[in-house]
């Protein structure tokens, strides 16, 4: 079935309004002026078990140094240089999928499982939904999920439920996956890595988050489906109202031999991935490494021509590059505040009133602020990279262990990626089903906030057992 390219063009054309780069410039120009206002400030810092950590009692005022207009500029490309690293981390990744969607072997694992559920429609939730989670836990699915949506809404609407249904089942799915982030490389990875917490540390705690946060969705979203199953009208059809589903029911995508190995290839790639980084400490440079060779597998099994694998890691890489400019532009922002010598001068006033509240407040604050930053700037390795580095020795300072403070992070970043209009890839995918974002977001709204109260009290109770390795 044909995508409705010229109505997501025109949707996203009215709800982006404002360039995520035009917002992070602003920032950036605001943080250059701040430098003339704001005191030049100093703390010490001590190694400590071979962590870079704040000595609290250590702040002093300095001679100012504010940044010159040119510096505003020459940021850019500095902070592009010390977010090297995770650029081409978050690139490799984008490419290493973009080879996996070629062989078809994710396309073919829908159809298949679509086909078997046909005549046990009440499992088509929890199973379809329980794979994209798992997606967005472990390998960062977002804008990847776009193209399935127009597979699960004719096969929802087959079953008796409607357009909604389908677009939930990819789009909340993906999103309770990216929000747990058991070992999501995109927002975890990265703020682990800005944090020094060992890479994927904290992964049972945060898996208990998974399940709960994965039944109260599938909750919400089958209670929604059975009511339209049970009277049509209550339903919402969108770009599929009236047409027939038969042609995606009766297609001839077929799960072969070779998918399978590749599938299988997959899932032995992360447990190669939880062993290295478990036992040998690897980082992004190796999980990288990891992924690029995954992709040539793959590729291979494929059948895909050398040539054929190239362009398609091209592909992957450039829907990622977007994203992958944020990490190096908020950087930025970072080099401006500390050339300014106003980071620790902001830390030790943000430190000053958060230390009038329990420590337990403070990481709830912390999550407050990572869901408000994350309307502004809806990339999660663009917000870590943004966040991580001012809110990490916050923590420190707090009495915050650094652990719950990357939870906070996770959270404020995730659970808004389906609610917020700011969100690309979300806009797209409510424009690919037809879906008006205010009936969206009445829909949704009950759910979004009950995600939030989970939030929170998975915040409270990591820091009151000191949710760490610190």
């Amino acid at each position: 079935m044909a995508q409705p390219e010229a109505n997501t063009k025109t949707s996203l054309s009215k709800v982006k309004e404002i360039n995520v780069f035009v917002l992070l410039f602003a920032v950036l120009a605001i943080a250059v002026v701040l430098t003339y206002l704001i005191p030049a400030g100093e703390y010490a810092r001590v190694d400590v078990n071979g962590r870079s950590v704040v000595d609290p009692q250590s702040f002093q005022f300095i001679e100012s140094s504010p940044v010159k207009p040119l510096g505003l500029v020459n940021s850019v490309h500095t902070g592009m240089e010390e977010a090297a690293g995770i650029i081409f981390f978050v690139l490799i990744i984008g490419g290493t999928f973009g080879i996996l969607t070629a062989t078809g072997a994710i396309e073919a694992l829908i159809v298949t499982l679509s086909r078997k559920l046909q005549n046990q429609e009440k499992w088509l939730i929890p199973i379809m939904m329980f794979f994209f989670a798992m997606g967005g836990t472990l390998m960062g699915m977002a804008e990847e999920t776009i193209p399935y949506i127009a597979i699960m809404i004719p096969l929802a609407i087959a079953l008796g439920f409607d357009a909604i249904t389908g677009t939930a089942i990819v789009l909340v799915g993906a999103s309770v996956g990216f929000t747990s982030a058991i070992m999501n490389p995109f927002t975890i990875g990265v703020a682990q890595g800005i944090a020094e917490l060992p890479t994927f540390s904290g992964a049972g705690f945060r898996i208990g988050v998974f399940v709960v946060m994965y039944v109260v969705s599938v909750g919400f979203v089958y209670r929604y489906a059975m009511k339209v199953k049970k009277d049509r009208g209550q339903g919402f059809f969108g770009n599929y109202a009236g047409k027939s589903t038969e042609d995606m029911i009766r297609s001839d995508v077929k799960l072969t031999t070779s998918h399978k190995w590749i599938l299988a290839c997959f899932l032995i790639n992360f447990v190669v991935l939880a062993f290295g980084v478990i036992k040998y400490g690897w980082y992004i440079t190796e999980i990288a490494g990891l992924f690029l060779l995954l992709g040539i597998i793959i590729g291979l099994i494929g059948r895909l021509t050398p040539n054929t694998i190239v362009d398609s890691f091209m592909k992957g890489a450039a829907g990622l590059i977007s994203g992958a400019l944020v990490i190096g532009v908020a950087r930025a922002i970072v080099v401006v505040l500390n050339d300014g010598h106003i980071l620790d001068t902001i830390l030790y006033y943000a430190a000053t009133a958060i230390n009038q509240v329990p420590a337990t407040f403070s990481a709830f604050g912390m999550l407050v602020l990572q869901s408000l930053i994350n309307f502004i700037v809806p990339s999660g390795s663009g917000q870590a990279a943004l966040t991580m580095p001012i809110v990490t020795p916050l923590a420190d300072l707090v009495g915050v262990t650094r652990q719950t403070a990357v939870l906070a992070f996770q959270f404020g970043d995730g659970i808004s990626n389906i609610f917020t209009p700011t969100s690309g890839y979300f806009m797209a995918g409510l424009a690919v089903a037809g879906i008006p974002w205010i009936r969206w977001v009445k829909w949704i709204l009950p759910l979004i906030l009950t995600q939030y109260g989970i939030g929170a009290v998975a915040v409270i109770i990591a820091q009151m057992i000191g949710y760490g390795p610190f």
